[in-house]
């Protein structure tokens, strides 16, 4: 039986100095580091870990291995010691950007919970009621189907960069759960919602799509591309203009590449906010000259790119043409590829369950596209 060693980051309590413990069990690989740490713990009664299904279902074990996110019981052992490398312990810490209250344990009503509560995770029904049950057809509650598989367990937030930067941003998990209601056609307070988390300044145009929320969830959940949902129910179904510039920043990269072809680092500060000659340009373009003086000299943005854009000419006539096309039609499709196919299909789709992955390969014009609202 081969022998794993664990090196566990411990804390005795909320404000005590953290320290590692290295310890070594003998279990098969195929065991989880659940499994492990609950070996420690009949070693060592202190040792604090949090757990309640160990089938990857009520997100209770949430740690950090290896440094990323994970569930501790979805974790293989064998899995954990290829990722840090032969010779080397696992290491196993509690998840980020949450205070934490012992070892393994962190305080998930201060920063997780609270923030889902702050989005107000019930449904307003549209009113008035029906006698009987709301229904509602398959090809609008497809759409929310993704964000149900939540579990609540906290990798997002745990793995979320713009959390680190700015404590008070509503979080990747709370605002998939918002459009896990802005986006199911039974809720009447849809436009409340969106400009809620629109006006907010730590709210929706916070997250910076760095999808490092979407390689930490266990269930495919995607919350980044919930946020991108949110942003096109306040942009495109009911033209929000918000005071963090959020809509006009989103509206400034399409016209930039509908322009250049690419996107044009320079322009992109001014076509946000109105132009060079706007009045509102000019302070932005003194707060930001520190970053672009950082861009530069990384050569994140070109010197000619700040002169003249070199990707004009037949790039940017070929995506002009496709933009004003894609634009003319009477009304744009999206396509959810997490789900696809009915439940009741006779046979499942290719890539997945009914229920559960997605076809990659589904038509845009099948059951899973829904007309954007």
């Amino acid at each position: 039986m081969p022998a794993y060693t664990l090196k566990v980051r411990r804390q005795d309590d909320e404000d005590a100095r953290p320290y590692w413990e290295e310890s070594t069990v003998e279990l098969d690989a195929h065991r989880s580091v659940l499994d492990a740490l609950i070996e420690l713990r009949r070693r060592d009664g202190t040792l604090a870990v949090r757990y309640s299904c160990r089938a990857a279902i009520c997100g209770s074990c949430g740690v950090r291995v290896n440094g990323l996110p994970d569930l501790a019981c979805h974790k293989q052992l064998g899995a954990a010691q290829a990722e840090a490398g032969d010779g080397r312990p696992i290491v196993v810490e509690p998840m980020g950007n949450m205070p934490v209250l012992r070892d393994l344990i962190v305080d998930m009503d201060a920063v997780h919970w609270a923030k889902v509560r702050r989005v107000r995770p019930w449904l307003e029904p549209v009113q008035p009621e029906p006698e009987r049950e709301y229904v509602v057809d398959h090809e609008t509650m497809v759409d929310i189907t993704q964000t149900q598989a939540c579990i609540q367990c906290g990798a997002c937030v745990s793995n979320c960069l713009s959390l680190e930067v700015d404590p008070d941003f509503v979080g990747p998990a709370a605002l998939a759960k918002a459009y896990r209601f802005a986006g199911d056609p039974r809720d009447a307070a849809q436009f409340e919602r969106v400009e809620d988390l629109a006006e907010d300044p730590h709210g929706m145009y916070t997250c910076t799509h760095c999808f490092m929320c979407v390689d930490a969830c266990p269930k495919g959940v995607q919350p980044m591309n919930q946020i991108i949902r949110l942003r096109r129910v306040a942009n495109v179904g009911h033209g929000i203009v918000d005071r963090n510039n959020g809509h006009r920043h989103e509206r400034a990269f399409v016209e930039n590449v509908r322009r250049n072809g690419r996107i044009n680092e320079a322009d992109l500060l001014a076509d946000s906010y109105g132009g060079r000659l706007n009045p509102r340009f000019v302070p932005q373009l003194v707060e930001s000259l520190p970053a672009v003086v950082t861009a530069v000299l990384r050569r994140k943005i070109g010197v000619e790119a700040m002169i003249g854009h070199p990707y004009r000419g037949r790039v940017g006539k070929d995506v002009g043409r496709i933009y004003e096309r894609v634009r003319s039609r009477p009304e744009p499709l999206e396509l959810n590829l997490y789900v696809s196919g009915y439940e009741d299909d006779p046979t499942p789709p290719v890539g997945g369950s009914a229920g559960g992955a997605a076809d990659a390969s589904a038509s845009a014009t099948g059951p899973n596209a829904r007309r954007s609202r």
